[in-house]
């Protein structure tokens, strides 16, 4: 046996195409006993594959490597070196075998365990994608070695095993159940996955396809109750999927599983789609959180077209698969579910991501990036593969028509049917359906041009100019409409920007430019449009107008056009909590943690006294009384008010006392230092569960005492290890623009000590804890210039996008200090 290192190295693209020439890989057989330890699991893997001569590597990270063969003949297991073991390999077929321990991880990554504060129950599930993978089982780790999997698995007596495949049971001693999976279609490493855990489940059919949902125990009565919901909508994103492809679902069940501490929102393994378990609302929900799990749940199941049956064959054309998910996973949603207004979700929840990140001085193309290694790769899954991708898509089927654009999916279906493919290969199936159009043009400036164009209005002159970076120019055309207030309603007039200016006639009318975001660009309101819109937009009754609206002043402000002073008075004027549910979800953090730390001197009270105001009208029980309420609680500074909020006393008429909404009224009283740590810790231990455990650390980091920052920093070093969730709740609650003589120490000790703070953590994580505790509230000189200092570490290709993020919002906050 021989004790291994964690540290490995990324996969490079010219090794994945030197490897993937010489290799064919026929099958996987992946034995898994997760019944060992706590910490670890036992993983042999054997697979059989094809090769030409070659000198090449497997990819392998164990906790401890006890013994490899190849073809019958056993290899050194101390060769293997930072998670790779080299193979010398002559031509024909071969067989491998390697027996492992693994360890558990809580990082949200290769096999990810948690332990449930509500009960102590134990669950497991995998996240194999990127370099995930080879800390599960060893393998050959590219998207485009695919083969099919047979997955058997050892595990407790009463734990639910779920995988890509219907599992069969295949015995039963001494405690441990026997579970085999598969074989499954062939399947990128990226896709593999199990589920394990006394999970509670739930299962179905519909069309002929088995459905199943499960969730942790504790969750069981959520699950029960949201249920009838995820099922419907699932079936009805089958039938409309089914009929837009032309192409059955082909991995047997459909199982989506709600996993604890879950890093991205879902995942989309056939077959086992997991999904993060706060999606289940514990507590209150509205329809904007509802919809934003319909288009997610609809967004997976894209995938298992664009994605699993037909895979990227290099991680710099995944943008593919999510452009591609975002946008049919928003579609369906809206054409045929109960949420008909997921286009307006979207817009409130994804444009204002992707333009930001597209207008970063780390902006990439959306697609043609020619990522040099599959960590590199992953820094571009951001709102410019998502929300921008799923744009440029949507012009594209506007500019090709629907019969056309979707002859050319169906085609690529059917020509790389669980292969891989590329970009290039899209295209032209695209170009045929079109009847041999060329789209030359249109990749070059939509696709493999990076940042958006800015559209603004000369009044003067009578014209809407287009510009685009200087970094990066390029030749679009917009297809849009303007919004034009008369002085009674708004106007919609479509309008075609084909050149640097296009003309229009508005005299001294208000105007918002793009008002249905038809096309990709930032187009800030001018100071006439900003001076009337407070008086404007409370009555804006066409709701898509008003997403408009709130994007393009965000983005105003983002950019520095607009001054907080400005915002402030529209946030006072017509707070978000007037709008739809969609707007309150995702306006109301812009504004606590943007606008309000930024504004003049009193806004927090006008902003305060506005959703009180907005509270007290709305009609008991009605999602913008929820809205409403919520942000009165974390606006409010009357002690004795908090205090019965969190006990669930004097509510409304019409509000329920859910745990979220009182732990909201204890961080608010932490953040105002109303309450202790003592008290805290008292709600925790006489209610535990996952989310008042996140909760709970984000109300004691939001202390104003240098104790409760040292339990947020704990976190940040890893002297506590906690999973990603808490992680986060921390760094969020840690940094306060009213506690920077406290936090001061800390964000010294942020620049000094982020070379450790990286090595504490691995993977994703890193990434997560350079963005949460980096010290944005203080923007002074001091804190600029060692943030930009910090970016001549050598760090990780990941570490370095957040923080070069993070460095460019510190420097857009300070260009808008008053």
């Amino acid at each position: 046996m021989t004790s291994i290192s964690t540290d490995s190295r990324s996969l490079t693209r010219a090794e994945a195409e030197h490897r993937a020439a010489a290799l064919t890989v026929a099958s996987y057989d992946v034995e898994l006993d997760l019944s060992v330890a706590d910490e670890v699991f036992r993983s042999r893997t054997t697979i059989r594959f094809s090769s030409e001569p070659v000198e090449t590597f497997l990819d392998v990270k164990p906790r401890a490597l006890h013994a490899v063969t190849l073809d019958g003949l056993p290899l050194r297991p101390e060769l293997l070196d930072r998670g790779r073991l080299a193979l010398e390999l002559g031509a024909g077929e071969h067989e491998l075998v390697v027996d492992a321990t693994m360890g558990f991880r809580n990082d949200g990554e290769g096999l990810h365990r948690m332990v449930d504060p509500a009960d102590g129950l134990a669950y497991v599930y995998g996240m194999s994608f990127m370099d995930a993978a080879p800390s599960v089982f060893a393998c050959f780790d590219q998207p485009d070695l695919k083969a099919p999997y047979t997955m058997r698995v050892t595990a407790p007596a009463d734990w639910m095993v779920v995988g890509n495949a219907p599992a069969r049971e295949a015995g039963a001693q001494d405690g441990v159940r026997r579970w085999e999976i598969g074989p499954t279609p062939p399947l990128a490493t990226y896709f593999v996955t199990i589920v394990a855990g006394p999970y509670h489940r739930l299962t179905d059919e519909h069309d002929g396809i088995p459905l199943g949902l499960s969730a942790r125990r504790s969750l069981a009565g959520t699950l029960d109750r949201e249920a009838d919901e995820l099922l419907t909508l699932t079936r009805q994103c089958f039938d409309e999927f089914h009929r837009l492809f032309g192409v059955r679902y082909p991995f047997g069940d459909y199982h989506q599983a709600f996993v604890p501490e879950f890093n991205a929102g879902a995942m989309e393994n056939p077959g086992c789609i997991t999904i993060r378990d706060p999606l289940l609302f514990e507590g209150s929900s509205t329809r904007a959180d509802r919809s934003f799990r319909a288009a997610l749940i609809a967004h997976e199941m894209a995938h298992q077209w664009f994605g699993n049956i037909v895979t990227p064959r290099w991680w710099d054309d995944l943008w593919l698969n999510e452009s591609f998910a975002e946008y049919m996973g928003y579609r369906v949603t809206a054409d045929v579910t109960q949420y008909h207004d997921a286009w307006l979700h979207q817009s409130y929840a994804r444009r204002v991501w992707g333009i930001a990140a597209d207008s970063r001085p780390t902006t990439h193309p959306v697609a043609g990036n020619d990522a040099p290694d599959a960590l590199a790769a992953l820094q571009n899954f951001d709102g410019i593969s998502y929300a921008r991708g799923s744009n440029v898509l949507r012009q594209l089927a506007a500019r090709l028509g629907d019969d056309a654009f979707l002859d050319g999916v169906r085609e690529h279906f059917d020509r790389h049917r669980f292969g891989n493919a590329t970009m290039h290969d899209l295209f032209a199936s695209w170009a045929r359906a079109a009847g041999g159009v060329d789209l030359d043009g249109f990749v070059r400036d939509w696709l493999l041009t990076p940042g958006p164009d800015v559209l603004t209005l000369d009044r003067p002159a009578g014209v809407i100019r287009r510009s685009s970076p200087d970094a990066h120019p390029a030749d679009r055309r917009h297809q849009l409409d303007i919004a034009v207030h008369d002085g009674a309603r708004w106007e919609v007039r479509p309008l075609v920007v084909d050149g640097p200016e296009a003309p229009v006639e508005v005299g001294r009318a208000p105007v918002l430019i793009d008002a249905h975001e038809t096309t990709w660009a930032v187009s800030p309101p001018d100071p006439l449009t900003m001076a009337a819109l407070p008086a404007l937009a409370a009555d804006m009754a066409d709701p898509q107008l008003r997403a408009s609206m709130w994007n393009n002043v965000r983005m105003g402000l983002f950019n520095g056009v607009l001054s907080p002073a400005q915002v402030a008075d529209l946030v006072a004027a017509a707070p978000p909590v007037e709008d739809t549910a969609d707007g309150v979800r995702n306006l109301l953090p812009w504004v606590l943690g943007t606008v309000l730390p930024l504004a003049p001197e009193g806004t927090l009270s006008r902003f305060h006294a506005a959703v009180r105001r907005a509270g007290e009208r709305s009609a008991p029980g009605s999602e913008l009384q929820l809205s409403a309420f919520r942000a009165t609680v974390l606006t409010a500074t009357d002690a004795e008010e908090l205090y019965r909020w969190a006990a669930g006393e004097r509510l409304p008429d019409g509000i329920a006392p859910d745990g979220d909404l009182r732990w909201k009224a204890w961080r608010r009283l932490a953040e105002i230092g109303a309450t202790d740590r003592t008290a805290l810790d008292a709600m925790l231990a006489a209610e535990p569960s996952g989310s008042a455990t996140v909760a709970h650390a984000r109300a004691v980091a939001s202390l104003p005492t240098a104790e409760a920052k040292e339990f947020a920093w704990a976190r940040a070093t890893g002297e506590v290890s906690v999973a990603n969730y808490e992680i986060d709740a921390a760094g969020a609650g840690m940094w306060r623009p009213d506690q920077l003589e406290v936090t001061a120490p800390f964000a010294d000790a942020y620049f000094s000590q982020l070379d450790a703070i990286v090595a504490a953590h691995q993977g994703w994580v890193q990434a997560v804890v350079v963005q949460a505790f980096f010290p944005i509230t203080h923007l002074d000189d001091a804190t600029a210039a060692a943030a930009k200092a910090a970016l001549e570490h050598d760090l990780p290709v990941a570490v370095r996008r957040r923080l070069a993020d993070r460095v460019d919002e510190l420097e857009r906050l300070r260009a808008v200090l008053p």
